[in-house]
């Protein structure tokens, strides 16, 4: 499911992308929290596109009755307001089982250390 939600934001289709979103949905990260429709707002209106974005390695899943807990790490290109943008982060999504199976309602970004010459 991760890998259709990530096809559906490469081929930045807000309609789908939102399938895999609760309405409640939000993402948190650097930039603070973001809802769904203010994230679905800026695919919509092209501001905010996707060209590439892929999981490296093996996700972590674990379930918790109707709640499921993934993370995993990924790579993504993304373009906002034509300016490039080339990232890679930990995600952890919280998924809610329902009526309509399973369905994202937080999503936590945390970008990855660069690694450096120096010691931490």
């Amino acid at each position: 499911m991760l890998d259709e939600w990530q096809a559906a934001i490469v081929a930045n289709d807000a309609d789908r992308i939102g399938s895999f979103m609760t309405d409640e949905w939000v993402m948190v990260s650097e930039n603070g929290v973001t809802t769904a429709a203010q994230f679905l707002a800026f695919v919509r209106s092209g501001d905010l596109t996707h060209s590439a974005m892929a999981r490296v390695g093996d996700a972590r899943i674990r379930y918790y009755d109707r709640i499921a807990l993934l993370t995993t790490r990924v790579v993504n290109t993304a373009h906002y307001l034509g300016t490039r943008f080339d990232a890679d982060e930990w995600t952890t999504d919280a998924f809610v089982h329902d009526d309509g199976g399973w369905r994202c309602l937080l999503t936590q970004i945390t970008a990855t250390k660069v690694p450096t010459d120096s010691p931490a």
